[in-house]
């Protein structure tokens, strides 16, 4: 329903606690290089040879920090690079006629953004940091020049398309045929799994995003998403203090999940 390709044995624990980032950045960039980068196989194909490796460390050269509420690229901008983020979270999202955000997703560390500018050349969504962060900056034109050479750079790149739209395909289904309980449950098993896959722990989460924009994600008003999780925590499924969630019993989520496919 989500995207769940990346695997938990590739991942290494991004810090001690459940905190990616939450030092103060400057709005620089630095030199950078994916062969000694530990979330190199979340975001990168694997078995590449070091000569391969070595000619995408010169393509990927540049990190940017993106501060807490700025964006790393707006709706309308032109199109140049893809974005794999190193630390922190980001939320994609696009303006309404009325003048609303609507979420159209949330990104973590080892995952890329910007996939939405290949088409017509220019991004179609705002990218904000929901908290200090930093990308990996890859040029596009470079990126593909590169793929032509190494097939493997070619199928991830492919396959992370791929994605893309296995995620879209999901988030309709989510959003045209599940109640609010279903629709948030869904939302906390795929975002512990993805946190999971990134060494973290499999029953314990924090919210780097608000319960307005869980609900324009999902499709609910505020008050269904505070009132869904209330009724989580009173049915012991989940315990919530402020945007600490601990999931108490991951079964009963998955069977309100699974009653969705039995109706």
């Amino acid at each position: 329903m989500f995207d769940t390709a990346v695997t938990s044995e590739a991942a290494k624990p991004l810090s001690s606690d459940l905190d990616f980032s939450t030092r103060r950045m400057n709005p620089q960039t630095i030199k950078v290089a994916c062969s000694n980068c530990n979330l190199r196989e979340l975001c990168m194909p694997m078995g590449l040879k070091p000569e391969e490796l070595e000619r995408i460390d010169e393509v990927v050269a540049v990190r940017r920090k993106v501060k807490r509420g700025a964006t790393l690229f707006r709706n309308g901008e032109k199109f140049t690079s893809l974005y794999a983020i190193r630390t922190g979270f980001f939320k994609t999202c696009v303006a309404t006629e009325d003048g609303r955000d609507q979420v159209t997703g949330f990104q973590m560390a080892g995952e890329i953004i910007g996939l939405d500018g290949i088409v017509q050349d220019h991004h179609t969504c705002d990218a904000v940091a929901l908290e200090d962060a930093e990308v990996c900056v890859m040029p596009f034109d470079r990126i593909e020049e590169l793929s032509r050479e190494v097939t493997a750079l070619q199928h991830h790149v492919h396959k992370i398309m791929s994605r893309e739209i296995v995620r879209e395909h999901g988030v309709m289904l989510l959003l045209g045929s599940m109640r609010a309980e279903e629709r948030l449950a869904a939302f906390l098993l795929n975002l512990v799994q993805r946190l999971h896959a990134r060494g973290f722990s499999q029953s314990e989460l924090v919210l780097r995003m608000t319960r307005e924009e869980i609900g324009s994600y999902l499709g609910l008003k505020l008050e269904t998403v505070s009132r869904t999780f209330s009724k989580f925590v009173d049915e012991n499924i989940v315990e919530v203090k402020q945007r600490h969630v601990r999931i108490l019993d991951t079964d009963a989520l998955k069977r309100i999940v699974n009653s969705q496919t039995c109706q």
